[in-house]
């Protein structure tokens, strides 16, 4: 189930400034899709922060970013296996 919340405080080098979306558990598509409509409400320039547990998450998050003209800020595997996103809004249209 997906999850808002505050960032943890590890990731507080990456000035993540809207939410942080607790996205373990849920595969392919709902991580990129979940994190579109979050991008979809920010302002350009705002950070997201994303985990995922989907092993799929790792190619298709920074590919979305890509053709999305977001900025993947950062990609952190952690040791339970998931992965921290950071990713900048960009100025085109999520």
């Amino acid at each position: 189930m997906d999850k808002t919340r505050s960032h943890p405080p590890e990731m507080e080098a990456y000035r993540i400034t809207g939410p942080w979306l607790d996205l373990r558990g849920l595969s392919c598509p709902l991580p990129v899709l979940k994190a579109r409509k979050a991008l979809a409400g920010m302002p350009p320039g705002q950070r997201l922060g994303v985990e995922s547990d989907d092993p799929v998450a790792a190619i298709d998050l920074p590919h979305f970013c890509a053709e999305a003209g977001h900025v993947l800020v950062a990609a952190l595997r952690q040791a339970d296996g998931s992965i921290r996103f950071v990713i900048e809004r960009g100025g085109a249209a999520a």
